[in-house]
């Protein structure tokens, strides 16, 4: 993960909390978050220069401070393509979708 996140990476839990790539990478190493299972779905890429932005729907399976961390989940994660050809993530997002809702909602406008 440290080599996959850009040094300025800014993550934004379901629960609203901002995690910087030091914040992240702790959580992760003392297991505060893990998952079990990860289920991506529905994955989109947009492409704008130099920068990719990937929503996708998640069925995760895991524990997050001590609570289970289960459900679906729809995310946003942007990368950005830097010298060499590397691709990095800058940001990332995580919305909870609710049980009673089936994740299905209006498709994205595209711009013509």
């Amino acid at each position: 993960m440290d080599k996959l996140l850009s040094d300025d990476f800014l993550g934004v839990t379901p629960n609203g909390e901002v995690n910087t790539k030091q914040q992240f990478l702790d959580r992760m190493s003392n297991r505060v978050v893990t998952i079990k299972t990860l289920e991506i779905s529905e994955q989109k890429i947009k492409l704008v220069g130099q920068v990719a932005i990937v929503t996708s729907l998640a069925q995760v399976d895991g524990m997050a401070d001590g609570e289970p961390l289960t459900g679906r989940f729809r995310y946003i994660r942007v990368y950005q393509r830097l010298p060499g050809d590397m691709w990095r993530v800058t940001n990332f997002e995580a919305t909870r979708i609710p049980a009673r809702h089936s994740g299905a909602g209006s498709p994205i406008p595209t711009q013509r």
